[in-house]
């Protein structure tokens, strides 16, 4: 194609064709004919059958291939990052966090508040913190970043709510004391360790 051609505006102007689609209907018998040869197909029958045949076999089978939420929940990776938990220690049941303050510092999205202040003996406790799920993008940064394996990802993923910011606080966030058996560990700085019962006798519990 040489330039001229290409700068052309009307270039396949008279390519046009004209579409075959028949005589419109006029009277009322024409019109319900049209629709009835348009919308009654082979293809509906053959979805009804497989509707039915679904259904059949729920009912009378059992077979089921969906999930009763929110009475069944699927199975998540144990590496999902969902609600934030904040994990305690198994020797005395106090919480982990130390107040340092790197996830506050390293939050991407500024979701994360905290405050410390210092108690009767001067170790440093933290007063209040907060997590705005509302602005969080879950990244992960805040648990990665912590030297104490003090708050990680659990597997609370319901965090629905009326109001566009959801707040948890850190008493929501802390593990129960009474379920303190059943907290799960994660790897790395401050995990469980594989002698950690005789560990945990020898150490006391004044800690």
């Amino acid at each position: 194609m040489s330039l001229e051609q290409f700068k052309n505006r009307n270039v396949g102007i008279h390519t046009y064709k004209t579409l075959d689609v028949g005589t419109p209907p006029n009277t009322g018998m024409e019109k319900f004919t049209q629709v009835v040869t348009r919308a009654v197909k082979g293809e509906l029958f053959v979805g009804l059958w497989v509707v039915m045949r679904e259904m059949i076999n729920t009912l009378v089978k059992g077979d089921v291939h969906t999930v009763k939420y929110p009475f069944e929940k699927m199975p998540i990776s144990p590496r999902y990052r969902a609600i934030h938990d904040m994990l305690r220690l198994l020797e005395s049941g106090n919480y982990r966090c130390i107040g340092c303050g790197l996830c506050e510092k390293i939050c991407i999205s500024n979701c994360i508040s905290m405050d410390t202040r210092y108690d009767e003996e001067q170790r440093k406790e933290v007063s209040e913190y907060t997590i705005n799920f509302g602005r969080c993008i879950f990244c992960g940064y805040c648990a990665e970043v912590c030297p104490e394996l003090a708050i990680v990802h659990g597997p609370r993923y319901e965090n629905a709510s009326e109001q566009r910011a959801g707040y948890s606080l850190f008493e929501d966030m802390l593990t129960p004391i009474d379920k303190l058996n059943l907290q799960q560990e994660y790897d790395g700085f401050g995990a469980v360790s594989p002698n950690a019962d005789e560990n945990i006798t020898q150490t006391p519990l004044a800690y």
